[in-house]
């Protein structure tokens, strides 16, 4: 399933006011080589939007800069009022506080345990679509809410497909800050993991670059434990098991069996959808 870029731009032209425009296949191509990453990630938070978004629904909003343009896109279609009677449930501070500065209307899962519909980013997608999520520490609220959508949808550009999870990403496991060191030496030490180096997360805790001197905190007060994969994580299922039994762990990056269907932003400037809907995944 494929969409030009030039149809993209044409409604950023008209302030998504869409109209009628007709642009060459020459000039589509030039248009997408002069694409940026944020370019690529507006297109298909947008898409996302616009083909999964209805009136009336209850919409979980990601995180991450990917999401980002998902949570502005229904901010936008709310003040136009294309959108009517939206409920949303933010899966971080930093989404909640952009959601509030559009006039979005938030709820927690206190309010509605199921959603019709979440959108988010992911760091790995692999042909199974399974996800390595949690580069941006909000793992645990992402998982939380997304897994009580009817419909989750995952927004990425081309660079985050990947054949197996592990090498390209490294996996976040979310940890209680009690006995940290020991939860870091148990994760490390599990047989599904074989060969990961755990790497305690240091700074921000929106990226896992280790660039201060402090342990990054998420929202929910925990730590952030980054695995880091020479070869693949052979076994995705076995690997979420075993984290997730694992006592002093809250929850991992491991997203399995949840995405109903990944848009993708591709090099070319076109768009293709996996899962539901869409292909079979091609990578």
């Amino acid at each position: 399933m494929r969409s030009t870029v030039a149809f993209a731009f044409a409604m950023s032209a008209a302030a998504f006011t869409f109209s009628p425009l007709r642009v060459s296949r020459s000039h589509a191509l030039s248009m997408a080589s002069t694409l940026s990453q944020d370019e690529l990630k507006k297109l298909v938070g947008y898409k996302a939007v616009d083909d999964y978004v209805t009136s009336g629904m209850v919409v979980g909003l990601g995180t991450g800069s990917t999401a980002y343009f998902a949570v502005e896109r229904v901010g936008m279609k709310l003040k136009s009022g294309e959108l009517k009677d939206i409920i949303c449930i933010p899966t971080s501070e930093r989404t909640k506080e952009q959601a509030l500065s559009l006039g979005i209307p938030l709820v927690t899962l206190n309010e509605k345990s199921k959603l019709d519909v979440a959108i988010d980013g992911a760091d790995e997608v692999d042909p199974n679509l399974a996800l390595v999520k949690g580069g941006g520490g909000a793992l645990l609220r992402e998982k939380m809410v997304e897994v009580m959508s009817d419909k989750f949808i995952c927004i990425v550009d081309e660079s985050k497909l990947t054949k197996g999870l592990g090498p390209g990403f490294a996996l976040p496991v979310e940890i209680t800050p009690f006995c940290h060191e020991h939860t870091l030496r148990i994760v490390e030490s599990l047989p599904s993991l074989a060969g990961c180096k755990a790497v305690l997360r240091m700074g921000n805790v929106s990226n896992n670059k280790n660039d201060g001197d402090k342990i990054a905190i998420t929202d929910n007060g925990n730590y952030i434990v980054d695995l880091f994969f020479k070869e693949p994580v052979k076994d995705v299922n076995a690997a979420a098991s075993e984290l997730k039994n694992t006592v002093g762990v809250v929850d991992h990056g491991l997203f399995v069996g949840m995405t109903t269907a990944v848009i993708v932003a591709c090099k070319d400037g076109s768009i293709k959808v996996a899962g539901t809907g869409g292909e079979k995944p091609w990578w």
